[in-house]
């Protein structure tokens, strides 16, 4: 019977060291060894080896730096808007002026997409007064499409 070699010969563990302390991953340091990702983790375990960062600091930078160069969200932008529209005064019953009715054929971006009376009918149509800037719907609209409390709020932390 053939005698197994050890996997982890005084070579490879100062190569493993070397190449540790050097900052490369754990797989880097696995194809550089010639073994693999697990028993370079599970060595660097046995030898009390420990990056300076823990896996949590290193996601929690890492998200970070992700959320720095990402843009502000849409949704964050409209949320924003919203809370303009409701801080401005208004009526408790406002009734909206749709003076610029269209068809579904005649819809597009730059008209508001709130529907009047029921589909199907032959008075059916669109407001088609101008939307807000990055909402489908007129203020008056927005107003009722989006009020505020209708849905529970969420607790983020």
């Amino acid at each position: 019977m053939l005698a197994k070699e050890p996997t982890w010969t005084d070579e490879r563990v100062e190569l493993l060291k070397s190449r540790f302390a050097a900052g490369l991953s754990c797989r880097e340091i696995a194809n550089d060894i010639g073994v693999s990702r697990n028993a370079v983790i599970g060595k660097l375990s046995r030898l009390n080896l420990a990056r300076e960062k823990s896996g949590e600091a290193r996601a929690a930078a890492r998200n970070e730096k992700a959320q720095e160069n990402r843009p502000r969200s849409v949704p964050r932008q409209q949320y924003q808007l919203l809370r303009k529209l409701y801080a401005e005064a208004q009526p408790a019953e406002e009734t909206i002026n749709s003076e610029h009715r269209c068809s579904l054929l005649e819809l597009s971006a730059e008209k508001c997409r709130w529907p009047i009376n029921t589909p199907g009918t032959e008075d059916f149509c669109f407001c088609g007064n101008s939307p807000l800037k990055g909402l489908p719907y007129c203020a008056g609209h927005t107003r009722l499409a989006y009020r505020p409390g209708s849905r529970p709020r969420v607790a983020r932390g």
